[in-house]
């Protein structure tokens, strides 16, 4: 089954009148794999992130961009907050200076792996 159609494609233009029934079998089939993906996805995210999407998302491809929208912000609040952990790191003469200069270089490598450079 195609469930990943709704993701690929747009939705189908709103029925008419006049439309043909290959028209309205696409509408059909559409509405139907998204309502599949949806429940599958809201089956499968946990509790925590399902709570924040809002109830006005009715397609599975507005669900993800809303979901990704909320990891965009996680993403610069760890930037952040591993920034902040590099600039207050501080030698206090007791602890090995190797250590010291180890914990430097893993928080400046986990601000590269999230696009930050460091001069």
């Amino acid at each position: 089954m195609d469930i990943d159609f709704v993701l690929r494609l747009p939705s189908p233009a709103p029925l008419r009148d006049k439309s043909s029934t290959d028209e309205k079998r696409d509408v059909e089939r559409w509405e139907k794999l998204n309502c599949m993906c949806m429940m599958i996805m809201k089956m499968v995210i946990p509790e925590a992130f399902r709570g924040t999407t809002s109830e006005k998302i009715t397609s599975a491809r507005e669900f993800l961009e809303d979901i990704e929208k909320m990891f965009a912000k996680n993403k610069k609040a760890k930037t952040s907050t591993f920034l902040a952990n590099l600039i207050l790191m501080r030698y206090k003469g007791k602890e090995n200076i190797r250590e010291y200069i180890m914990e430097m270089s893993h928080t400046a490598s986990k601000l590269k792996a999230l696009k930050l450079k460091l001069y």
